[in-house]
């Protein structure tokens, strides 16, 4: 690592994500000692109340800023979510040519960190390219459907190889992308399949620790230790990594008259010892966020989705099914006790 290196990062999302793109900034303020995110807010909501906090490392950038011709021709024809996965190298592109950035790592949204990500750039080194694998499990290996890199973190140098890739990418994710498998793609994740050998100086990252996620935490045991590093271990070799980041894919809250009524951590087995360890901590961070959210002055046209009722006693009454369900309605019953009194 370069003395006093500066991580650029890029994500996005709208309101409906807000706490967990929040979460995600506020991780990395505690890991991460010199970085920017750029954060591209999809909808009104997102950009006023992000511009109404103290992100000091944090710019928020808007789709009116954003959004090009090619861009706005092609989103009538997309999802909401096909959208956002078509945008994703354009936020990235975006961000090293209008800053005039060195590098840029796009992170999805949902990503929390644990320790600092050093170690990820140290392994990329001068690599113009670096991906993540998913490194499925075997019960839930889709790598056929859904590709064997996972788009969470992608790092580009601003350079002849990192461009190269990045506009053919986007190229690509603007001529097709939807959330089928056709013809070998799907999404914008397909496409990063042949990538180490389309393209030059692309790494893949070794690092366990970067991406550990519903669908391959089965293959890991893991402690804590006293610097309050989470150790991970994998069952079949023993390898042993810090974990870095992890990747709260589909990890749902369902919304009933402004209050959260029914929470589904993803669609993988998830063990209790698990749900203890990663989900509570950070559902707890979520709804401290949520609640600090009530405080900012929001335009009266946005006030209904702020209504001065307590979410986090609605939430622990509405999810005790669920936390019995897990043998673990103590651990939780603890600790949204001791987020309601913050």
């Amino acid at each position: 690592m370069k003395l006093n290196q500066k991580y650029n990062f890029c994500t996005l999302f709208d309101s409906g994500y807000l706490s967990r793109g929040l979460a995600l900034y506020y991780s990395l303020e505690t890991y991460c000692e010199n970085f920017h995110l750029y954060i591209f807010a999809f909808d009104d909501l997102s950009i006023q109340i992000l511009n109404g906090l103290d992100l000091k490392s944090a710019t928020i950038i808007s789709l009116s800023e954003f959004e090009d011709a090619r861009l706005i021709q092609v989103k009538p024809k997309r999802t909401k979510a096909e959208y956002c996965w078509t945008c994703t190298s354009s936020t990235i592109l975006y961000c090293l040519e209008k800053f005039k950035l060195d590098d840029c790592t796009y992170l999805d949204a949902d990503l929390y960190f644990f320790s600092s990500p050093q170690p990820i750039f140290d392994e990329i080194g001068d690599a113009s390219i670096a991906l993540t694998e998913h490194h499925y499990s075997k019960k839930y290996d889709q790598s056929t459907t859904s590709g064997k890199y996972c788009v969470q973190f992608i790092f580009f140098r601003n350079n002849d190889e990192g461009l190269n890739a990045l506009n053919w990418w986007r190229d690509s994710c603007i001529d097709w992308c939807y959330a089928r498998l056709e013809n070998g793609k799907f999404g914008d994740q397909k496409y990063l399949d042949d990538w180490t050998i389309r393209f030059k100086k692309v790494h893949e990252i070794k690092n366990l620790g970067a991406g550990v996620a519903p669908w391959n935490i089965q293959q890991y045991n893991f402690s804590s230790t006293k610097e309050d590093f989470i150790h991970l271990f994998h069952y079949e070799n023993n390898k042993k990594f810090n974990l870095i980041f992890y990747h709260f894919h589909k990890l749902q809250f369902a919304i009933k008259n402004s209050l959260i009524v029914e929470i589904e951590p993803s669609n993988f087995d998830l063990s209790p010892k698990v749900l203890q360890k990663f989900y509570a901590p950070y559902i707890d961070k979520l709804l401290i966020i949520e609640q600090s959210l009530k405080f900012i002055e929001i335009p009266k046209k946005y006030t209904y989705l702020f209504k001065n009722k307590s979410i986090l006693t609605d939430f622990y009454l509405s999810i005790r099914h669920i936390l019995k369900k897990y043998k673990i309605f103590q651990t939780f019953n603890n600790f949204i006790i001791k987020s309601s009194r913050l």
